[in-house]
Order: C-alpha cells, then structure tokens, then sequence
C-alpha cells in the first residue's frame, strides 16, 4: 500500500470518530479521538500524551528537542461541529466519501483534515530516516468549537515546556484553489444576546394593539438603529481605535483571483452589501460589524394568531479588528441600546464570549519563512496576504502566554461548508498540506 493511500485511510479513520465537544453525550467519542490520535503520533515516532482537562482532553506531541534549533508549535483541534440534520447531507457525516477527489465528512477541512496533514508530513519525514530540523510540539485540542474554556490555564499551568519560537495553525482557508495563502489578520468577537420584555403575558392585539408597546416591533426598531444607510455602525465609539488600512495591504488584496463575483457565487447570494468606500474583501478582512445572529419572538405556528407577544430576543455578534476592544465594544453598544429602547417595555442584555482580533507582520522572518514554503509547494501563483473575517481567538492566547506569532496556512477552500452539511476537504489540499509541513519546517530551520 503507498502512502497516501495509508494517509487518506487513516485520515477517514480519524473522521469516523462524532467527536462533537458541544455534546456530553458524546463525551466518551471525543475521549476515544484523542487517545486515536495520540497513538497515531506515538506510531510516527513522537512522544505523545494525553492530558485530563475539566472538559475534554489535549494531546500533546513532541521529539527529542536539541540546543541550537528553533522551537515550532503546531495547532490544531480534534473536536468538531455538531452534523446539523442529517438529513441536509448526501453522505454521512462520520463516514467520509471521496467524490470527484473531493473528501466529504464533519471535520474534514475544520480541522482534522489540515492538522492530520501536518502530522502525516511529520510522519514522513520521519519514515524517511531524516531527522525533523526542528524542535517539534504538537497540541490538539479538543474544545476548539466551543470557545477553548480550559486551553489558557492548561498553557499557564505548562508555559515553560512548551515554550516555541513560532506557533503554525492551518485552521483557515485558500482564498481559490491553488493560490497559497497566508492569512496574519484575523477579527476578533464579541457577543450579546438582548430581550425586551413588555406585558406580563401575550395579549389580545386587537383590544390592546395601539395602546401596549409590541416587544417585537421594539426589538425590530432597535436593531435597526445599530446600521446607517451607508451600512456603517451607528453606534457612537464603534469605531474608536480602528487601525486604518494600509496602502500595501489594499494593493495586495486587489490583486487576489478573487471577489464579489466568487463570494456570490459561494454564497448563493443576487449581489453584495455593506459599509459603503470599501471594497468587500476589505469590508470582510480589515472592518469590524455589527451582525444579527438570531432572532424570535411571537408566535411561530401555522397561520394567524393575533397577538401582542410578551417578549422577544436577539443574539448579536460583533467582530472586531486590530485596534478595538471587545469589552469597550460591548458597553458602548449596550449604551445605545438603552438611549434608544422606548419607555413602555423593559430591555435585559446578557453579554456574552469574546475575542480580540489579531494581527502579526507578514513580513517578517517567520512570515518570510512560510512564504516561500508556501511558493515551493503551490508554485504558479503569488501568496496571497490576506486577513481573514473569521475569529481565532486562541492566537491572542498564544501570544499573551506563550510570547510568540502564529502563523496561519490555510488549506480549505472557499466552498468546504466548514460547520454546515456537506463539509469536504479535497483530496489534492490534504497532499498539498504533507507538503506544506515538510517545507514549512524545512524554511524555519533555515532562518
């Protein structure tokens, strides 16, 4: 059997496992995956552990570290999304599919297919003979998708054995396929949910409507406020501390093989939208927002019933860039809220989880470094430097504890469905990803 072949069936070996961190009932899966894992990097020769935390457990790998060689941490996680229906799949989501070179399964490209491929470039190397020209660490997690609550004291509490150089994370995405990507900019988030409460039970809207204020419409009103017509947050001191955009940076995204006509076609949407003087990908890597999550109040059922509902809620998000501060964000949205909310109806707000955004220099060593790892394993199109919209809020964690940039080398595409039905990771992606481990370290040891 070659070894991709052994790659890919150990690859869908590790999808196979429902190891949803979000579920207790899938507690014991999610432990069986990560002492799977564990072997599979013990197997490859590393020594591996597995560490107890109050949730789910870290795998931690390494090699005999020596004097005089830089220290590389690689990321990732082994916990996933919950499947969703089951029904909205073609394929199971724990048993993963190749169709048309494309592999379909919950976790494949988030992100056991992109860490699997940094532990297979490992294990090649190894089975090679070679020596890895670094001083290795491995740390999976298995609470990535529900926040990482325990991962900040398990890196205090281990600060000085896994002290590292550099940290390298592929957990983002390709901005089109074949395109090498380096992402160093990530938006960070902030989160709320708010209620507004007027009578104390849903009433008649004919005898009370025009007389009782509707929490619903009041709800409605005030979401509407947080946006201007020109799509920018109307919420004084939003945008207090907001890194501009630089000139290299705009440059760099205009050339990148992809925009508003992909983003639609991704998306399924007839055209695109927002804060007006900014082209989208700007909008999408360099600006903060303000999102609507989820929404509901009334009633819900087949036809009519005339009500003034009790209450209504939203969940809202905020994500932020460089300069920004989640907590700062938060209180002054909470503030408008309140100058807004009319008298008449009661508005209760519940903050929630957040992350700062992050931002390193791509052009640095590092950077530099994995650039040209980037180049050599994807040769034909420029790196693509990009920030991405999403948030990593781990990265803040790792700089703060550890002291060191992370590098994030994307390998899922535009179109992998990471958290939805359907998600896939190309099989070429997983190669490309053997690869981008064996160069990547190879140019951090050169300097």
């Amino acid at each position: 059997m070659d070894t991709n072949a052994t790659a890919l069936e150990l690859l869908f070996e590790f999808l196979s496992f429902p190891s949803v961190s979000t579920d207790p009932s899938r507690a014991p899966q999610v432990a069986e995956c990560a002492s799977w894992l564990a072997g599979q990097l013990d197997s490859i020769g590393l020594s591996a552990e597995v560490h107890p935390t109050p949730g789910h457990p870290v795998v931690l790998a390494r090699n005999p570290h020596r004097e005089g060689r830089p220290t590389v941490l690689i990321y990732g996680h082994y916990d996933v999304q919950p499947e969703g229906l089951i029904c909205q799949w073609h394929t199971p989501p724990f048993e993963p599919q190749i169709r048309d070179g494309v592999i379909y399964a919950r976790g494949s490209a988030d992100n056991k297919g992109q860490i699997f491929a940094h532990v297979q470039g490992v294990a090649r190397t190894l089975a090679s003979g070679a020596e890895l020209p670094v001083n290795l660490i491995f740390l999976i997690e298995g609470e990535e998708e529900i926040g990482s609550p325990h991962l900040d004291s398990f890196l205090e509490k281990h600060r000085e054995s896994l002290r590292c150089d550099v940290i390298a994370v592929s957990d983002t995405g390709m901005v089109a396929p074949g395109v090498p990507t380096l992402t160093y900019g990530l938006r960070g988030v902030a989160a709320m949910e708010i209620r507004v409460k007027g009578p104390n039970v849903d009433l008649h809207s004919g005898i009370y409507g025009g007389a009782v204020r509707n929490p619903a419409t009041v709800l409605a009103q005030l979401l509407a406020s947080l946006h201007a017509a020109d799509g920018s947050v109307s919420v004084v001191g939003f945008y207090e501390g907001v890194l501009p955009l630089q000139d290299w940076e705009r440059a760099a995204w205009a050339r990148i093989p992809f925009g508003d006509k992909q983003i639609e076609e991704v998306t399924g949407v007839a055209a695109l939208g927002g804060e007006a003087g900014f082209t989208t990908l700007e909008r999408i890597w360099g600006r903060p927002t303000a999102e609507v999550n989820g929404i509901a109040g009334g009633f819900q059922g087949e036809g009519t019933k005339t009500i003034i509902p009790k209450d209504a809620f939203a969940k809202l998000t905020f994500r932020l860039v460089p300069g920004q501060n989640a907590e700062a964000v938060l209180a002054a949205v909470e503030r408008h809220l309140r100058e807004v909310c009319p008298k008449g109806v009661t508005l209760e707000v519940e903050l929630g989880h957040s992350g700062e955004p992050y931002l390193c220099d791509p052009h640095s060593a590092h950077g530099q470094a994995a650039q040209r790892a980037l180049a050599k394993v994807l040769p034909g199109h420029e790196v693509a430097l990009i920030r991405e919209g999403g948030s990593i809020p781990i990265v803040n964690t790792f700089q703060r504890i550890l002291g060191a940039e992370t590098l994030l080398l994307g390998l899922a595409l535009p179109n992998c469905r990471a958290h939805g039905p359907d998600e896939n990771f190309t099989v070429a992606n997983f190669e490309a990803g053997i690869a981008l481990n064996q160069a990547l370290l190879q140019e951090l040891a050169a300097g």
